[in-house]
């Protein structure tokens, strides 16, 4: 008779998804009241909802523009870099040979 050794990597998954499970859940529940119980109408609601999103929306658009001027600019340094150690190499290499 073989009894089924518990694998902690299952039992760490399970748990983790079930802690996700939960934080939606409490997430959907609280958004929910949130708008049940919003002093406002459904339109004015619905207005602000689309506002933030567009905020949001905004906000990871001008993120997404700087991460990519800013690798830009680590691509061009980066660049410089090999050619400056390149030029080096071979200048290195000519003394050496005479």
């Amino acid at each position: 008779m073989s009894e089924r050794v518990p694998d902690p990597v299952d039992e760490a998954g399970e748990e983790a998804s079930e802690r996700i499970a939960w934080f939606l859940t409490g997430a959907i529940i609280g958004i929910t009241a949130a708008l049940l119980y919003t002093p406002k109408s459904g339109k004015q609601t619905r207005q602000f909802l689309t506002e933030q999103t567009q905020q949001g929306k905004d906000a990871a658009a001008g993120t997404a523009k700087d991460i990519l001027e800013a690798g830009r600019d680590m691509f061009e340094r980066g660049r410089k870099l090999i050619e400056d150690a390149a030029d080096l190499f071979e200048r290195g290499r000519r003394l050496w040979r005479g």
